[in-house]
């Protein structure tokens, strides 16, 4: 069976970011590190070409392209996270040097864009009472990092930020 991995194309980032992307994450490693055998627009012969990395069981790869491009956020990564404690230390983490959005979005200092997203957020807003629901949609609007108490008061239809 075909295996997918995404691939990241980095302008010399790539192992400093496959790096800091398996340090945050239990499940995760650095697989190989593929050197440019010769000169190339990815880099010189010795330099770093692409790094296979395993991301909380995803494999990924993280490509020196050469000439930077942007990432958007018609790609992102969302990271399910179990508790408020996760959804801190990743938030700190991944924003550091990078910029915060509306709704648990996040770029990192490369440019990656992540969705970090308590378990708890998917379930009541798949909640059949739609009051619970709308109410908590509410409450995550006005927040840039997502807070489970805040959102858990919404949905019992208290204040929700």
């Amino acid at each position: 069976m075909s295996k997918i991995a995404p691939c990241l194309w980095f302008d010399g980032e790539a192992e400093e970011a496959a790096n800091f992307y398996v340090s945050l994450l239990p499940g995760s490693r650095i697989n190989r590190v593929q050197k440019n055998v010769v000169d190339s627009p990815a880099g010189k012969a010795g330099t770093v070409l692409v790094v296979e990395f395993t991301l909380a069981g995803q494999r990924f790869l993280a490509l020196n392209g050469g000439k930077r491009f942007e990432f958007t956020h018609a790609i992102s990564f969302a990271v399910d996270c179990a508790d408020q404690a996760e959804v801190d230390r990743l938030w700190q983490a991944l924003s550091d040097g990078g910029s915060t959005e509306q709704c648990g979005w996040l770029k990192d200092r490369f440019g990656v864009s992540w969705q970090i997203v308590p378990t708890v957020l998917t379930q009541m807003l798949a909640d059949p009472d739609a009051e619970k629901a709308r109410g908590v949609m509410e409450a995550m609007l006005r927040m840039a990092k997502l807070d489970i108490a805040a959102l858990k008061r919404a949905y019992e239809g208290g204040s929700g930020a």
